[in-house]
């Protein structure tokens, strides 16, 4: 297993953006709100953070996505971390970690979801899933 998996559960920030690259390929990238939640044990007040985490998901993956989650739905993301550095235009330098996500579906702790199976066409052959057997 590659050491440089991720599972993050949160809400998507942003209507998910799905764009196609000039050779058609599709992609979408949203924003992901990770809440952490945790109990001072000194004041035993409660305290939050929140972290937000870039995506981007391509092909298929992409427009299921786009079709399929909205904003403020809460997700479950599986990727890669991948760190992008720049510097600005007066020196400073700045970094970010985004996701490159493999796999994402609705969380069902807090809502329900109806599965529907897509069917691609690749070049003239449409290709469709095998069936799945009751109770598996």
């Amino acid at each position: 297993m590659n050491g440089n998996t991720a599972t993050l559960v949160g809400n998507i920030v942003d209507v998910p953006e799905l764009r196609y690259t000039a050779s058609g390929q599709a992609m979408a990238t949203f924003r992901l709100a990770v809440n952490r939640r945790w109990q001072d044990r000194e004041t035993r007040e409660w305290q939050e953070e929140v972290s937000f985490f870039g995506c981007t998901c391509w092909r298929e993956t992409a427009e299921n996505l786009a079709e399929s989650l909205h904003r403020g739905d809460r997700v479950v993301v599986v990727g890669r971390l991948q760190q992008r550095r720049w510097t600005t235009e007066g020196g400073d330098r700045r970094s970010t970690i985004d996701v490159q996500v493999d796999e994402c579906g609705p969380s069902l702790r807090w809502a329900v979801a109806r599965v529907e199976r897509t069917s691609r066409r690749s070049d003239a052959t449409e290709v469709r899933p095998e069936p799945v057997a009751a109770g598996v």
